[in-house]
Formats: C-alpha cells, structure tokens, sequence
C-alpha cells in the first residue's frame, strides 16, 4: 500500500499515468538493491538511464526547435547543453522529491545515495524511458515539457541564450541591482565532513536579509546553489505578487 501511494505521489509530479506500472517501478530501482538481493527476479534502472539519456537529447531539441524557431543550430546546441546536464537534472529531481522514492541498497543508503547528483541525473532519465516505452515519443514531449516548462516557456525571459549561459551568482546579482538597487554579499557558515570529502554551507544576504542557503562540494558551489535558492525564492514572491 505505501509503495502504491509513492507511485502515485510521482506520478502526480509527472504529470503522466502509467499503464505499465512495472516500467515506472523499474525506473527507480538503483543497481544496488538489486545486487544487494534486497528483491528477488527484480531488473535495475541502467538500461533505462541508456534510453533516457537519448529520449530527453531528442525530446529537448525537438521542443527547441519548435519553440525557439529563429535560433540558429550553435544556438539551440549551447540551449540544450545549458538544460540537459548532471547538475540541472539533479536539481529537477530535488525538485520533485526523486530521491525518497528511489530503491537503492543498503550502502548506497547509507552514503547519502538519495542526494547524489549523478544519481538523481540517472533516475531522471530512467523515467523519461519508462514513459516513452509506456506511451510513446508524444508521452515522453507532454513529460518532458512539463518537467523543463521553466526552461521551455518563451514567455518566462526575453532572452533564454543570455539568462542560461549566466551562472546563478550573476543572475542574482543584476536582479538584486535592478531591483534593490544593491548587490547580494555571502557568508560561509561552515563545513562538514573528511578532507576529502567536505560539504560547505553558505547563506546569501541582501542588506540585514538573509535570501537563501545552499550546501555543495565547494565554497564557490555552495554560493551557486544559495544564489538559485535566493533566485527561486525571489521568483516566486513574484508569481505570489497580484
């Protein structure tokens, strides 16, 4: 019954229905539960993180190419790389929860396996497989468009080659100047974790305002990830503007 109502809860965040619920099933389960045993007669996601990564190339490039028509290939091939990568697919998979419905072993578990970028990366193409086997390259496109609609909305900037080629530090830097006429300052609030294998977490201030906080491998990644969560957060009061 829990995993029934898991199913559904991702499903939801779809946007899609199976009617194959063992390819959606699949799409999930990491190779470390099955090598662990966990499940008898089970297969794991690799072959669909093959197809996945080949469905989303297509169905991104499709889609750009319809909604961007006056872009020149250079263009709509900088377009795609800035949309289709590990740290863009692992922030849409935190987005929508990924990780808590994921099946992975013991040790991967133990690892922060649910977090793991190129985890989540994989788990997202998994799933785009398992939609176009279970309803086709049309399925796959609604999924897709629905998934990527910040980066495929003509209408949400005036410029999408220009706002993607900047890193999240610029972006909210020239918002903040725009806006508040004053530029974000960021403060280190700790580390964590062995030498090699550290995790830094930092918190962007606008004036006495705390923005956002992020956490990454770096300082200069931990200040990315607090600049896109200042830049979410700021996005959003916007939509809640009447």
């Amino acid at each position: 019954m829990e995993q029934a109502r898991s199913l559904e809860k991702l499903q939801d965040r779809l946007g899609y229905r199976f009617t194959n619920q063992h390819l959606l099933f699949q799409a999930l389960v990491h190779r470390s539960y099955v090598h662990e045993g966990l499940q008898e007669s089970m297969e794991d996601n690799e072959i669909l993180e093959f197809l996945g990564d080949s469905v989303l190339n297509l169905a991104i490039s499709h889609l750009l190419i319809r909604i961007f028509p006056e872009y020149r290939e250079g263009e709509l091939s900088r377009l795609r790389s800035a949309i289709v990568n590990e740290k863009e697919l692992a922030h849409l998979a935190q987005g929508m929860s990924l990780g808590e419905h994921l099946y992975l072993g013991r040790g991967e578990e133990m690892t922060g396996g649910r977090q793991k970028p190129s985890l989540l990366a994989d788990a997202i193409e998994a799933l785009l497989a398992s939609v176009y086997l279970d309803g086709g390259l049309e399925a796959a496109l609604g999924v897709v468009q629905h998934l990527f609609k910040e980066y495929l909305d003509p209408a949400a900037f005036d410029h999408p080659l220009r706002v993607l080629d900047k890193d999240f530090k610029t972006q909210l830097q020239e918002l903040c100047q725009a806006r508040f006429k004053t530029v974000p300052t960021y403060v280190l609030e700790g580390e964590e974790g062995p030498d090699h294998d550290k995790t830094f977490h930092a918190c962007v201030v606008l004036g006495d305002r705390e923005l956002a906080r992020g956490s990454g491998k770096s300082k200069k990644e931990a200040q990315q990830e607090a600049a896109r969560a200042a830049l979410d957060a700021l996005q959003f009061a916007d939509d809640r503007t009447p």
